[in-house]
């Protein structure tokens, strides 16, 4: 039987990165000691499991125009499939990425054709129970992405992985728990577990990373991995153990897109039919590759990822 595939159902768009000594007060200025223009958003995740071996299925929209062909460029590259036209209507969206010289990274986006999904290009996809599909808190955003999603998830057979995204806080709660109803891994940092746990009314305990895991799994009755930056991830299920993921220490550069390569390479695994704590540690180690290079794409290949564990790049 051959692999499951990642279907990634969120909103490709382009990155314009600025590195920024730091990000300007209100009415300020500042000059960026380098930029990028590049593929980015939920391009991050589908590289990411595409250069770790995995069939990827991009369910979103795309526009007609430069930043339209700037995606698809980057999607035919990894040889990640379509399953629709461009909108003849629409570009692409962009973002605006701030990264300042601590590695954090500040955003600033626009919407798009990637922002009017309807379900017929998610049914279109076909999802069988080996697959993994890939959902974003991002599509919450978008009132058809919205409603496509939350009329399509009930009927998935497939695995669903749930990344909730920075917009967790802002988007509808009631949307949110059908997300939790179909999710069966919620792949999160630890802020959005925070924002998440306070709207649903709970407590995050001692506040410590697999505390977090541990309340936030708890609360929502879904399996959790929840990143932890350079403590690496922690993986909980509710009333169970929390399992330690430690991360590889590595210099990071640029932290823009480690969570994408984490997700991306997770799913990945899951794909491959791994386990969930195998496949996590995998993520760790190719979001730590990810964090010592520039840029928001910078997923490692399989074989790169390999030659790391063979090297002892893991975390301790």
């Amino acid at each position: 039987m051959s692999p499951g595939r990642v279907i990634h159902t969120g909103q490709a768009v382009v990155d314009l990165v600025l590195r920024v000594p730091a990000v300007p007060a209100a009415g300020g200025d500042v000059f960026a000691s380098g930029h990028e223009f590049l593929a980015g958003g939920g391009v991050n995740v589908m590289l990411a499991a595409a250069r770790d071996g995995a069939r990827v299925v991009y369910a979103g929209g795309h526009g007609t125009g430069p930043f339209g062909d700037v995606v698809r460029a980057a999607l035919a590259a990894e040889d990640v499939e379509l399953t629709g036209p461009a909108d003849p209507g629409a570009d692409t969206g962009f973002s605006v990425a701030l990264v300042d010289d601590d590695a954090e990274r500040t955003f600033v986006s626009t919407a798009g054709a990637e922002g009017a999904v309807d379900v017929a290009r998610l049914r279109d996809t076909g999802p069988g129970e080996g697959d993994v599909v890939y959902v974003s808190g991002y599509s919450l955003v978008h009132d058809a992405n919205r409603a496509a999603l939350l009329e399509w998830l009930p009927t998935v057979p497939a695995s669903v992985v749930v990344d909730p995204a920075p917009v967790i806080g802002d988007v509808d709660l009631d949307a949110v728990r059908v997300l939790l109803d179909h999710a069966d891994v919620w792949t999160t940092n630890e802020r959005e577990a925070l924002i998440l746990l306070r709207r649903l009314g709970s407590d995050a305990g001692g506040g410590d990373g697999a505390d977090v895991a541990t309340a936030l799994a708890t609360a929502t009755g879904r399996t959790v991995v929840l990143r932890a930056g350079a403590r690496g991830a922690f993986i909980a299920r509710p009333g169970g153990d929390v399992l330690s993921c430690p991360a590889p220490e590595v210099e990071a550069v640029d932290t823009n897109g480690a969570g994408d390569a984490h997700a991306g390479v997770m799913c990945a695994r899951l794909a491959a039919e791994e386990d969930l704590h195998a496949a996590v540690r995998r993520a760790g180690v190719a979001a730590a590759i990810a964090v010592t290079r520039f840029g928001p794409a910078t997923a490692p290949t399989t074989a790169e990822i390999d030659a790391a564990l063979r090297d002892g790049l893991t975390g301790r």
